[in-house]
């Protein structure tokens, strides 16, 4: 999409829709080289064109049919109100359990389906003060439970590059509609690996926050430990300034208190093209496949290794010792979702069309995939008390000592690995050998970037993304966003799918 406005100058600078970033949009607009209308409409159209037309990504479970009458008002605004709000029509694609008031959140369920809350959830409210336009819910693993992204109420999800696998879980909606430029910004939930899985699929960035750093209040809960929220976006800068505006404290999520002063000014004002030179990382051995089956992965990670000391920076190989055992098992969802589950329905009072998980499970309407978890996680009683669940505990506190240990010992500043040891699966395969263990079992924050593509085949023209990831002590927010910048603008590896081309 190219648009230019009657009434401006001849030749001017066309925008271009597609890879819009938060800073072209504000250009454009302040060149009133588009209008916040055309904008929205210029989306939507993409939405209707691709999402159950084309490529029929089955990346979205809902419009927002009020989206262009939204922008529409942001146009009246004068350029110094609009000029205040750091998101100021810039679009968003929620992961529908976010609960909006005006839309139902559904968790990609049937039982959900007209679920609407009273009130937007937390993040959802800052993103709509900093002036962004929700213009659609997308479609998740259902109640964000594991991650291949389908749901009784929306199906199956595909992947922009290969349309033949999925986009990656539980929050692949949100990534394949940010692939497939449906919108600019894009929310997440990660529970195991969730924001992260997506992003690396997908060609993106998705950020998984400190525990405490992004209020995870309004979101249908999986895991009170585990839960984060956070963005999916395409440039390193827009996660940043994404970020800017969901961190902090919120009452309703009281581990939220602990990242007061721990945010900066702004997370994008330390994004240096430079990071990287000088840079420390820990390439984790224990994290990168040996067999055949891994060899496209470890290929893009060894060209992205060259790149990064080509950058500047130091790479070295690291282990930590017993990796296997004090990474098995460490899983928290089937003890904690159920109280969880019960406690969000229970908020909605007369809006919640079942009031337990035992009457979830009765009606019988969920994807067949989560059947054997949400039954292992209806028989758990009184979990707290559950002498496993208190190893479980102990033992993520042994990884956080081991992760930072490997840290100290050789002077890092992050770790480095994929975020998966193979590509991302075929659809109809469950999705092993994720790495999102050590970010979900420690709260430290872990960023996903696009760090290439596996060789092209006959369904995937540009090949399959691969994903790297970093992760830092906690609040190394600053640091991580600096360094995945850094080889977004060296290696300039991001290109977007061909199955969603700009329409003509």
């Amino acid at each position: 999409m190219t648009v230019i406005v009657e009434g401006q100058a001849q030749n001017p600078a066309r925008f271009v829709l597609e890879e819009a970033t938060i800073a072209s949009i504000h250009g454009a607009l302040a060149a009133r080289q588009i209008t916040c209308a055309q904008l929205i409409r210029g989306y939507l159209d993409r939405i209707e064109a691709y999402d159950h037309k084309g490529p029929a990504l089955n990346a979205v479970l809902a419009v927002n049919h009020r989206a262009p009458e939204m922008a529409a008002e942001m146009d009246r605004l004068d350029a110094a109100t609009a000029a205040r709000r750091p998101l100021h029509c810039i679009p968003v694609v929620l992961k529908d359990n976010y609960d909006t008031a005006d839309m139902p959140t559904t968790g990609g369920s049937v039982t959900l389906a007209r679920l609407i809350p009273a009130a937007d959830g937390f993040v959802v409210k800052r993103l709509r003060e900093a002036g962004a336009i929700v213009i659609a819910k997308s479609n998740l693993m259902e109640l964000a439970w594991s991650g291949t992204t389908v749901s009784s109420l929306g199906g199956q999800t595909r992947n922009p590059y290969d349309l033949t696998r999925t986009p990656g879980g539980s929050s692949g909606g949100t990534g394949a509609a940010i692939a497939a430029n449906f919108a600019v910004l894009g929310t997440g939930s990660d529970t195991g690996q969730s924001i992260r899985s997506p992003a690396s699929a997908n060609s993106l960035v998705g950020v998984r926050p400190t525990r405490g750093l992004v209020s995870r209040a309004g979101i249908i809960p999986l895991s009170t430990t585990q839960d984060a929220a956070g963005p999916i976006t395409r440039t390193v800068q827009d996660a940043a300034r994404m970020l800017d505006a969901i961190a902090g404290y919120d009452p309703a999520d009281p581990f939220t208190a602990f990242s007061t002063g721990k945010t900066p000014r702004s997370y994008a004002d330390g994004l240096t093209k430079d990071a990287l030179k000088g840079a420390r990382l820990g390439l984790l051995l224990d994290f990168i496949g040996k067999d055949a089956v891994h060899q496209p992965v470890n290929e893009v990670v060894d060209s992205a290794v060259r790149n990064m000391t080509a950058m500047g920076a130091t790479i070295v190989r690291v282990s930590i010792p017993d990796f296997d055992a004090l990474t098995r098992d460490l899983s928290l969802i089937n003890f904690e979702f159920k109280a969880a589950f019960n406690a969000y329905l229970n908020a909605l009072g007369s809006r919640a069309p079942v009031k337990t998980l035992d009457e979830f499970i009765a009606r019988g309407e969920f994807h067949p995939s989560i059947r054997s978890g949400l039954l292992a996680a209806q028989k758990v009683v009184e979990p707290l008390n559950s002498a496993e669940y208190k190893q479980m505990l102990l033992r993520r506190n042994d990884l956080r000592q081991a992760v930072m240990t490997v840290i100290a010992a050789n002077r890092l500043d992050a770790l480095l690995y994929p975020h998966q040891k193979r590509l991302v699966v075929p659809i109809g395969e469950e999705q092993i050998e994720r790495n999102g263990v050590l970010s979900n079992s420690t709260g430290f924050p872990a960023i996903a970037f696009p760090a290439g593509f596996s060789a092209p085949t006959a369904s995937a023209p540009l090949g399959v993304p691969v994903g790297l990831e970093i992760l830092g002590p906690e609040w190394s927010e600053p640091a991580l966003l600096g360094l995945a910048y850094a080889f977004q603008e060296g290696a300039a590896v991001r290109k977007p799918p061909l199955s969603t081309p700009p329409l003509r």
